[in-house]
C-alpha cells in the first residue's frame, strides 16, 4: 500500500486561517493584556492571568481576522500585501473564514464577560473599532486608540475592578505609539498605498510635514513612559530602560524629520513593533517582580 501526501496541501490550508488572524499582533497584544493584569496586581501571580491570556488571545485574533477580511479587495491592490492569505485568493471563497472569525470574537465575548462587565465592554469596543479602523479609514485615529487599549483594560479589570493611574499612562503610552507604528509604515510605503487610491494622513500630506506629527508623538510617548513610572512606583530597571528605548524613539523621529526617507521611515516602524512594545512591558514585569 503506498503512502499518499495528499494531507499535505491540507496543511497548507490550515496555517493560511492561522495567518489571516496576524497571530504576531495577536500575541504581542495578548502579551501586553497579560502585563497589565501583572501591573494591576502589583506582581502577584495567579492561575488568573490565564484565563486573561485566553480571552485577550481569541479575542484579538477574531478582531484581526475581521480586518483582514473586511481589508481583502484593496490588500489585493497593494504590493506591500497582495500576498496575504486572502488578498491572494490562498483562501477562497474569502468567506470561509468567516465562521472562525465569529467564533473567535464570540468567545472573547464570553471569555471578557467572565473576567468582568467592564473587560467585556472593552471587548466589545475594541472589536467595533477594530472593525472600522482599517486602511480606508486609518485617519480615524481614535478608533485605533480604542482598538489597541482594549487589551490592557481586559487585562486591568480582569483582577483589579478599580481605576488607577497606572491605567490612564498605560493607554496614553499606547495612544502616543500608535502612530508612530502605523503612520511610519504608510510613509514609507507612501507610493503603493497612493497608487491604490488612498488620501488620508499622512499620505495626503507633505513628507516633511507629517514626520514633523511622528517627532511629536515621540516626545509625547517618553513624557507618557516617564510618567508611568513615577504613578506606578517602578524601581530603577524600568527607568533605565525607558529612557534608553524613549531617547532611541525620539532620535530614530528626529533623524526621520531630517531625512524625510523610505528608509528611516521603515527604521522608526521597526523599532516601534515588538522591540520597543515588547520589551517595555517585560521590564514592567521585571521590575514588579525583582525589585517592587
Amino acid at each position: 500500500m503506498r503512502l499518499s501526501f495528499r494531507r499535505i496541501p491540507t496543511i497548507r490550508h490550515l496555517t493560511g486561517y492561522i495567518e489571516v488572524l496576524k497571530p504576531m499582533p495577536s500575541v504581542l497584544l495578548t502579551f501586553i493584556g497579560i502585563c497589565s493584569a501583572v501591573i494591576a496586581t502589583g506582581g502577584a501571580l495567579s492561575g488568573r492571568f490565564f484565563l486573561v491570556g485566553a480571552a485577550i488571545m481569541v479575542a484579538s485574533a477574531g478582531a484581526n481576522g475581521l480586518t483582514n477580511y473586511l481589508d481583502r479587495n484593496l490588500d489585493a491592490r497593494m504590493a506591500r500585501t497582495r500576498h496575504r492569505v486572502l488578498a491572494s485568493g490562498r483562501i477562497n471563497p474569502p468567506r470561509k473564514v468567516l465562521p472562525l472569525i465569529v467564533t473567535l470574537i464570540a468567545a472573547g465575548l464570553l471569555l471578557s464577560w467572565w473576567l468582568h462587565p467592564i473587560a467585556f465592554i472593552a471587548d466589545v469596543a475594541g472589536t467595533a473599532a477594530a472593525a472600522t479602523w482599517r486602511k480606508k479609514v486609518t485617519c480615524v485615529y481614535p478608533q485605533g486608540v480604542i482598538a489597541s487599549c482594549a487589551p490592557v483594560f481586559i487585562g486591568w479589570f480582569a483582577v483589579r475592578a478599580s481605576f488607577g493611574w497606572e491605567l490612564l499612562f498605560l493607554c496614553l503610552m499606547i495612544a502616543a505609539w500608535l502612530p508612530l507604528h502605523v503612520w511610519s509604515v504608510i510613509i514609507a510605503n507612501r507610493e503603493d498605498y497612493l497608487q491604490a487610491g488612498l488620501a488620508y494622513f499622512p499620505i495626503n500630506y507633505p513628507v516633511k510635514d507629517s514626520v514633523k506629527v511622528l517627532f511629536v508623538f515621540s516626545l509625547a510617548l517618553y513624557a507618557a513612559s516617564l510618567a508611568l513610572y513615577f504613578a506606578g512606583s517602578f524601581a530603577w530597571l524600568y527607568l533605565v530602560l525607558v529612557n534608553l528605548f524613549g531617547t532611541a524613539m525620539v532620535y530614530a523621529s528626529g533623524r526621520l524629520v531630517a531625512s524625510h526617507g523610505e528608509k528611516d521611515a521603515w527604521r522608526l516602524y521597526k523599532l516601534s513593533a515588538y522591540p520597543y512594545m515588547g520589551i517595555i512591558f517585560t521590564v514592567m514585569c521585571l521590575d514588579i517582580w525583582w525589585l517592587g
